[in-house]
């Protein structure tokens, strides 16, 4: 297989701050879910993130109403949580997160919720972390969902979590959907495996619009030559520069498609365009789940809807 250093555009994004602040001083901030109250009465469980929030409510079933801060859609990076939502986290009876820097836009409200004494767990600490480079400094990747095979593990950490912290979960009907869950999330693992056997060695080479594929990579052995934005974040933009390398990198390799987030294909295409670059753009969902209909509206759909379209544009 052909290795190529990636000289791409390598910016470090400073997470928002003061989202605390500001929220306890009145001012309104960009509403990124639902705003509607957890019971006073129930268990409150808050989920950061629309990929966790899917996770947690299959583990649950309907046994605890499930509050999920960012909606299909939201770009975890910029994504900041209302007056109410900030309540919400900050009385939740376990706040589950992705962690490692993810929930930019939250930090510091989940720091405020912790400070208080509300129990977090952190998806990113039940995984052996990769690094990812940024800034010519290598800091942990928080991508972890990208491999189903992690997702077993994180939501095995999670079940036994809302187990310790609502302990009404502890049920036989419980622990027999959370077994379930598991199977469901092992078997996805083993169909995505199948799904990409096809693609010849050569041609497993991703070329993301950012670093997001990092575990689904290592899980499916393939090798990332490199990304538009080299940066965890989807804030930075490239310059000409780095496109131009970016496409020395691709003829090199006979590369013939990009993969790009859901919520900007027709963004790298146009700047990919704008250089000369004439290459596939293939949707995939990576950092949130898809809109009803999308085939990403659930963890399990989003990680075999981005199997199949890999495997359609490299085999």
């Amino acid at each position: 297989m052909i290795t190529i250093p990636v000289t791409v555009l390598k910016m470090r994004i400073v997470p928002i701050t003061g989202l605390m602040a500001l929220a306890i001083g009145g001012i309104t901030m960009a509403a990124c879910g639902s705003d509607s109250s957890v019971s006073a009465t129930g268990p409150r469980v808050v989920v950061t993130t629309s990929i966790l929030g899917d996770v947690v409510e299959h583990l649950v079933g309907e046994e605890v109403a499930v509050e999920v801060i960012m909606p299909a859609g939201a770009d975890p990076h910029d994504a900041a949580p209302s007056p109410k939502q900030v309540e919400m986290m900050r009385n939740a009876d376990l706040l589950v997160i992705n962690g490692e820097g993810f929930e930019a836009g939250l930090a510091d409200t989940i720091a405020v919720a912790e400070a208080d004494g509300v129990e977090v767990v952190r998806a990113t600490d039940a995984i052996d972390l990769r690094g990812l480079e940024e800034d010519g400094a290598e800091v942990p990747d928080p991508h972890v969902f990208t491999s189903p095979a992690n997702m077993v593990v994180i939501a095995g950490v999670i079940a036994d979590r809302l187990v310790t912290e609502v302990p009404s979960l502890d049920t036989p009907r419980y622990r027999a959907t959370v077994a379930a869950y598991l199977a469901e999330l092992r078997a996805l693992d083993a169909s995505v495996e199948q799904t990409l056997a096809g693609i010849a060695e050569q041609d497993r080479i991703l070329i993301t619009n950012h670093d997001v594929f990092g575990y689904f990579a290592d899980r499916y052995n393939f090798e990332i030559l490199g990304a538009v934005i080299p940066s965890g974040s989807t804030l930075a933009e490239p310059s000409s520069q780095e496109l131009v390398d970016l496409a020395d990198l691709m003829v090199e390799a006979d590369v013939r498609a990009i993969f790009a987030d859901s919520s900007s294909p027709a963004r790298l295409a146009d700047a990919l365009a704008s250089e000369g670059i004439a290459v596939e753009v293939v949707e995939l969902f990576s950092e949130s789940l898809g809109e009803p209909g999308s085939g990403a509206d659930t963890y399990v759909g989003m990680v075999r809807t981005n199997a199949n379209r890999i495997a359609a544009a490299l085999d």
